[in-house]
């Protein structure tokens, strides 16, 4: 199974906010599971200032097959201007989570 998951991230400014990206991308099988974290501080660069925000952090475990469909739901709802939004492969885990993974993105 390796190389046919990702784990993706994405960070917003509230825990509320989170919540609206983690439910639906699970009720429309877009992921298998969704975890937020947080607060966590975030130290960026935007228009030109270093600046350090609280952040939760949406950590989401999908199918390969299913990453193009979960970027464009993520794009299209997310309440930042340009979303960090990121995928690392999967190159190894539990085999039978990994087949929950993939089953449960169908």
């Amino acid at each position: 199974m390796t190389g046919e998951h990702v784990r993706v991230e994405t960070t917003v400014g509230s825990a509320d906010a989170a919540a609206s990206l983690a439910r639906p991308v699970v009720e429309q099988r877009l992921v298998a599971c969704a975890q937020v974290v947080g607060p966590i501080a975030s130290t960026y660069r935007w228009e030109g200032s270093v600046t350090t925000d609280q952040e939760w952090l949406v950590v989401m475990k999908t199918a390969a097959d299913r990453l193009d469909d979960l970027v464009a739901q993520l794009r299209s709802v997310h309440p930042y201007d340009v979303p960090e939004i990121v995928a690392t492969p999967v190159v190894g885990g539990n085999p039978e989570y990994l087949r929950w993974v993939t089953e449960q993105t169908r």
